[in-house]
């Protein structure tokens, strides 16, 4: 049998991101399908929206994704794209399961394909609380991982509830000077939380985690996973019309008394020609989607 060769083999495609993503997804797409990816210099990703709320983020994730890697794409000028995009938010299907849901585009304008992978885990540190001092904040920076993983503080008085399906608050209209990321010292959030209350209304300073890529090893690991998973979509051609990208389209999720949402049934397809088979879970899925464990 003829070994299936993969068209990107010996090509390169623009990682559109600013916060060091190809630390998690060049080695997955390299190892898969041969592709290497670079990042231009002076890529400003969030002029599409931005975790802490300053560029609230115009449309779906999914759009979102593929007009981020698309963004990358023009500012190099190359016809191949990769971009990545999450949330913090309920499961689409079931609303009382909080994760992080993270999207991986691969866009290919020479043949028009565009593939969307998705990766739904509970593996995150995400998290909220407010305080006048680091004094009582210690449980919180335990389940933040603090100091691995950095903090946001902004004054509490200065947040607001998203409007959209993310459940983490936002921020509304905060001048520069006082919003403070990707803090990783205990001394400096100590000063930074104590000038943060003092700037608030009520006392009170809010902290949150940071969940941009960088300063955050926990979402880091979670992308690698997901570069992983899109490798090997990009991998597997249709059945049908040989096309790069089989794999799933959509699925129905159940989840157990004890444990973490797993995959009953899927619908897998191609992105090209539209062919599609429906299924139980995948035989993969275990693989794919260890990170939920």
């Amino acid at each position: 049998m003829k070994s299936h060769v993969s068209p990107y083999r010996n090509r390169r495609a623009v990682l559109a991101t600013k916060h060091h993503k190809e630390k998690a997804i060049s080695r997955p797409l390299q190892e898969a399908i041969g592709l290497s990816v670079f990042v231009p210099a002076d890529l400003d990703t969030d002029l599409l929206g931005t975790f802490s709320g300053e560029v609230e983020r115009d449309g779906t994730p999914s759009n979102v994704v593929v007009r981020k890697a698309r963004f990358g794409m023009a500012a190099a000028g190359v016809a191949l794209g990769v971009a990545s995009e999450g949330s913090f938010r309920p499961h689409a299907e079931l609303s009382f399961v909080v994760g992080c849901h993270e999207l991986m585009a691969f866009v290919d304008d020479d043949v028009g394909l565009v593939v969307v992978e998705d990766l739904f885990t509970l593996d995150t540190n995400f998290g909220n609380a407010k305080a006048r001092d680091t004094a009582g904040m210690f449980e919180f920076l335990d389940r933040a991982k603090f100091p691995t993983h950095g903090l946001i503080v902004v004054p509490n008085d200065r947040i607001k509830v998203g409007h959209d399906d993310r459940i983490r608050l936002v921020l509304e209209n905060v001048p520069d000077q006082q919003v403070f990321k990707g803090i990783s010292d205990l001394a400096k959030l100590d000063q930074v939380v104590r000038r943060c209350a003092a700037m608030s209304s009520d006392g009170f300073a809010h902290v949150e985690t940071d969940m941009r890529a960088h300063f955050n090893p926990t979402r880091m690991r979670t992308i690698n996973a997901l570069a992983v998973q899109l490798g090997q979509r990009l991998a597997t051609p249709c059945p049908k019309c040989g096309a790069p990208g089989w794999g799933r389209l959509s699925a129905t999720w159940e989840m157990p008394v004890d444990g973490a949402p797993f995959v009953a049934r899927e619908t897998v397809g191609c992105a090209g020609c539209g062919h599609r088979q429906e299924s139980p879970s995948g035989p993969d899925f275990d693989q794919r989607h260890a990170a939920n464990d």
